[in-house]
């Protein structure tokens, strides 16, 4: 499958993810509702991963250590980010402001770490792009 369309479909995934957080903000603590979703994205997986398995379709290498530490990292980052969320929106910012300044915001440090950690390069058109994310992050946090 094309990576576009995964993109596409992992971009409405994340989008839903942000609105239920948001909705549930106030109705569940953070640390609760952080769990309840990382629970539910493990069972997620483990099922995914069980189906590989019974069909025969896993690989004879499934990760390497420095891609298990890598992934761990990942999900303490993702953990960390999904209380801070919660937190977010349990002290009342709107969706529609809070989840372009978290989105947009890990857009802009991902793609300068992409070039400072993993060496990419940045072409201008790339420059330009997180340039107006800057700046939509600056008028969206305006009287905030």
């Amino acid at each position: 499958m094309n990576w576009l369309i995964l993109a596409a479909c992992a971009a409405l995934c994340m989008a839903l993810y942000n609105l239920f957080i948001k909705a549930a903000a106030g109705q569940v603590h953070e640390m609760v509702g952080a769990v309840v979703l990382q629970v539910v994205a493990a069972l997620v997986g483990a099922v995914l991963l069980l189906n590989l398995y019974l069909r025969g379709a896993l690989p004879p290498v499934l990760a390497t250590g420095r891609g298990l530490t890598l992934a761990a990292l990942a999900g303490l980052a993702i953990g960390l980010a999904e209380i801070l969320t919660f937190a977010v929106y349990g002290k009342g910012a709107p969706a529609s402001v809070g989840t372009p300044l978290i989105v947009g915001g890990s857009v802009l440090l991902t793609a300068l770490l992409g070039v400072l950690v993993l060496r990419e390069a940045l072409g201008w058109q790339q420059a330009v792009g997180m340039l107006l994310v800057v700046g939509g992050i600056a008028l969206l946090a305006r009287g905030h």
